[in-house]
């Protein structure tokens, strides 16, 4: 399922216009994005969590060269599955 048909789905369940559905999936993510650009934990009871883990500066290895290099530390986005989620999708 691609963002359209995300869209297109939450406008049918909901029964309102696509383009409404579309403002309101548009407005969570952007949402969702700011709280975690702030580091901020974002926790949807029952779907799961959204948060931003630091990874350190570690070393690598060029598999092309077998050269050592310097990877930098980086902040990544993660999410955390709910148990609700997982278990409606483990039926």
């Amino acid at each position: 399922m691609n963002k359209a048909e995300l869209i297109h789905a939450a406008a049918e369940k909901a029964g309102v216009s696509k383009k409404d559905a579309e403002a309101v999936v548009n407005a969570a993510l952007t949402v969702i994005v700011d709280a975690m650009k702030d580091s901020e934990k974002v926790q949807l009871t029952g779907f799961g969590s959204f948060e931003v883990k630091s990874r350190s500066e570690r070393i690598g290895r060029n598999p092309k060269t077998k050269e050592s290099i310097t990877i930098p530390a980086s902040k990544v986005p993660v999410f955390r599955v709910g148990k609700a989620f997982k278990d409606a999708v483990s039926k």
